[in-house]
C-alpha cells in the first residue's frame, strides 16, 4: 500500500508539472501571437509614413537608403562607401576628382 501511495503522489506531481509546463507553453505562444500583431501595426505605421512622404515629394528608395545608413556605425559606412567608391573608379563611373 505504501508503494501505491507514492505512486499516486508521483503521478499527480507529474500532473502538475505537466500542467505547468502546458501553461507557460500557452502564455509565450499568446505572447509571440501579441508581439506579431504588434509588430505588424508597426510596419503599417512605417508604410503609412513612406507614403506621406512619397506625397510630399520625396524619393522613398533614396529615403529609405538613409535610414539603412543611419543604422551603421560611421566606421562602417565609411568602409563601404570607400569599397564602393574603388568598384566605380574601377569601372570608370566615377569623375576624377
Amino acid at each position: 500500500m505504501a508503494s501505491s501511495a507514492a505512486a499516486e503522489k508521483e503521478q499527480g506531481t507529474e500532473a502538475v508539472n505537466t500542467r505547468f509546463a502546458k501553461d507557460q507553453l500557452k502564455a509565450f505562444v499568446e505572447r509571440i501571437e501579441r508581439l506579431e500583431e504588434e509588430k505588424k501595426a508597426i510596419a503599417d505605421d512605417i508604410r503609412d509614413v513612406y507614403a506621406e512622404s512619397k506625397a510630399n515629394g520625396f524619393d522613398v528608395k533614396a529615403l529609405r537608403e538613409v535610414v539603412r545608413l543611419r543604422k551603421q556605425e560611421p566606421t562602417e559606412r565609411n568602409e563601404h562607401q570607400m569599397i564602393l567608391d574603388t568598384y566605380l573608379n574601377a569601372l570608370g563611373m566615377l569623375a576624377a576628382a
